[in-house]
């Protein structure tokens, strides 16, 4: 008779308790263990957990067919889930109990408030992910389809944005300011999702004026979608801040904009096809309002009084002056890129915007230097003595853009070209020239947004509406102009013209307001 690796195991254990004949043993040493078990193969001697691991190792030593499985199915049960994986279950879990338990108000809050690094952190680094969403979806697109796909991706990402800022309505400052809650929770809501429907029609309703073809107008739903939604969630990030947990709406917009830039890469990877990767975009964008955005808002926050017609309607009122600032600006901003797509091939959007990304870098520099500093400059304003110390921040930040300006123009001047062309597989080199206006163009933009802010300060932000609308006719005439005589070049040179007159006309205003408030201060004064 052969031995088996069985039999070898069992003479081992056998040889290990001083047994000389395992199988004439068995009655005695099933007795003598008393709850010992014994299957007629292995000594009584063994507890169950002892056979188990036996059998296991036979099996692997016999190289039986379920050997394999059962080591898979050991490991798998050892194993621990990650740190991602556990907080998705238990996201999940949290989300099913609220929905099982009477709703989302009614479950108790489970994050701190008043995390004062943290809200910093989050904030920038949703700030930084969203700002940088548009350029990287770029860089994917060039280097997948080509640049005449991705300058349609890049106009349509253009008119978004304009939606996205009709859909938020300037109502975000208004509501974090709102600590007495004299409007309701509810009431912003109602406000944003009509807000958010009717930019939605506006951006359909322009796409069919344009004449667009299924496939560009595909492409357009897809990221008009995405802008509505980034427009609505800013309504429950906004909340999350009033309710002092501003690092939580820094990690909503993270995981929005980063999931949004994973899940249209990846669609576009695997389709090449433009039309689907928007439309993926825009459906990654209203799962994360759905499952992440809205329930962390209503799960982290207090329970809003009921929603008020006339509250909504009433936010509409109070906010329309900023509203109509902000809209103008960044249709004036615009204007050349709108110019170039009944002029010019679709390419030529994409290599405007990749030239404007460098600029762009500018502006979100400068708006994190200041931007956090407004209440401070607020209260210095608030006190008359300090009001040279005022005019010296001022200076101190308009000095620095012009330092981050030539910063930025020495880097594209030189290794910033070459870089440019790496990242989207095209050749910049006969646009350096454009570059470095465009780089200009960015740092006159950013003192814009800067001295606007101030104005703000100041209290007299209605002021400035008649130079937009100044400014907004230049824009629809001289880049007209320009592009049918220099094609990319005029589109470059009527932005950067456009920007320094708003820029001019902004300061000269700023001058005029100060020379008011003084007057008022001290009317007997020279």
């Amino acid at each position: 008779m052969s031995i088996t690796p069985l039999d070898s195991i069992r003479r081992a254990i056998a040889r290990r308790n001083g047994v000389s004949n395992p199988a004439a043993s068995r009655d005695g040493a099933a007795k003598a263990q008393g709850g010992r078990i014994e299957n007629g193969l292995f000594p009584a001697s063994h507890t169950a957990e002892e056979l188990a691991r036996i059998q296991e190792l036979s099996q692997r030593n016999a190289g039986g067919p379920d050997s394999s499985q059962a080591t898979r199915r050991r490991r798998e049960r050892d194993r621990k889930p990650g740190p991602v994986r556990r907080m998705v279950n238990a996201w999940w879990n949290r989300l099913l109990g609220a929905v099982y338990g009477g709703g989302f108000s009614m479950q108790e809050a489970e994050y701190e408030e008043h995390a004062t690094s943290r809200d910093y952190l989050w904030n920038t680094l949703g700030t930084a992910v969203w700002g940088m969403a548009f350029p990287l979806l770029t860089i994917v697109s060039t280097q997948l389809v080509g640049a005449e796909e991705a300058g349609k991706f890049s106009i349509a990402f253009v008119t978004g944005t304009l939606i996205m800022i009709a859909c938020n309505y300037g109502v975000r400052n208004f509501q974090v300011s709102d600590i007495d809650e004299k409007t309701s929770f509810a009431s912003y809501q109602l406000n944003r999702w009509l807000c958010g429907a009717l930019a939605l029609g506006c951006g359909l309703t322009y796409s069919s004026a344009r004449g667009y073809d299924a496939q560009m107008a595909t492409i357009g739903l897809g990221v008009y979608l995405y802008k509505v939604i980034d427009g609505i969630a800013d309504v429950y990030e906004g909340r999350l801040q009033q309710a002092d947990k501003l690092y939580l709406a820094g990690m909503s917009q993270t995981l929005r904009s980063a999931g949004v830039i994973a899940v249209f890469s990846v669609a576009l990877f695997l389709t090449r096809s433009m039309p689907i990767a928007a439309m993926a975009m825009g459906i990654a964008a209203i799962a994360s309002l759905v499952l992440v955005t809205a329930p962390l808002a209503l799960l982290e926050t207090e329970k809003s009084r009921r929603m008020s017609l006339r509250e909504a309607g009433h936010l509409f009122i109070q906010c329309a002056p900023l509203f109509g600032a902000l809209f103008l600006f960044n249709l004036i901003e615009s204007m050349p890129k709108f110019v170039m797509e009944g002029t010019l091939a679709y390419k030529y959007q994409l290599y405007f915007n990749a030239l404007f990304f460098p600029a762009q870098a500018i502006l979100l520099s400068i708006g994190f230097v200041y931007k956090p500093q407004l209440l401070r400059l607020s209260s210095i304003w608030a006190n008359p003595r300090k009001r040279r110390r005022f005019d010296l921040i001022i200076v101190a930040v308009m000095a620095l853009i012009v330092v981050i300006t030539g910063v930025c123009a020495a880097f594209m001047a030189g290794p910033g070209i070459p870089l440019m062309s790496f990242m989207y597989g095209l050749s910049f080199e006969r646009y350096r020239t454009l570059a470095l206006l465009m780089v200009v163009a960015g740092g006159v933009t950013a003192a814009i947004d800067f001295i606007y802010a101030i104005i703000t300060v100041l209290r007299h932000a209605g002021d400035v509406t008649k130079i937009y609308l100044i400014c907004f006719a230049v824009s629809v005439v001289l880049p007209v102009i320009l592009i049918n005589l220099l094609g990319l070049m005029g589109a470059v040179v009527s932005y950067l013209a456009i920007m320094a007159l708003l820029l001019v006309l902004l300061i000269i205003e700023y001058a005029h307001i100060r020379q008011r408030i003084e007057r008022d201060r001290n009317p007997y004064g020279a």
